[in-house]
């Protein structure tokens, strides 16, 4: 049994297998973080993308307003801790085993992290434009 529904056709989504040591570091959005790139944009054809964020050091400012351009964002924290706010006036401390479903398009702000934060960042689709928005404007 190759685990697809009798007569359905395989998704276009390849095997991969991701060993730390040979994924390679990528440019990423943020020069506090290094980001490694788990193969799996590639294997899916664009339609997810996984990525561990590593804090080379801790936030020393906000990262401002943004937005992301895509479905949904998800973290889950692996290590440390990352604080965030969001356009509805939510503010937490994501901790170890803290996960986070950021919809897309909806404004946040990382606000800091610890100096040895680790986030593993999934994105719907793989490419996640990031945009700078003005705050949200609240009552």
């Amino acid at each position: 049994m190759d685990g697809t529904v009798a007569g359905a056709s395989r998704p276009e989504i390849r095997l991969t297998v991701a060993k730390k040591e040979e994924q390679p570091f990528v440019k990423g959005r943020r020069k506090f973080f290094r980001y490694r790139d788990l193969g799996v944009q590639a294997a899916t054809g664009g339609k997810l993308r996984a990525q561990v964020m590593e804090a080379i050091t801790g936030m020393t400012e906000p990262t401002g307003w943004h937005t992301h351009e895509c479905e949904a964002q998800f973290i889950y924290v692996l290590k440390g801790w990352v604080e965030l706010e969001f356009e509805d006036g939510t503010r937490t401390r994501a901790e170890l085993g803290d996960a986070i479903l950021i919809p897309g398009g909806m404004k946040h702000n990382e606000i800091a992290t610890s100096d040895d934060v680790e986030i593993l960042e999934l994105s719907i689709p793989g490419d996640m434009a990031t945009r700078a928005c003005d705050p949200p404007q609240r009552d």
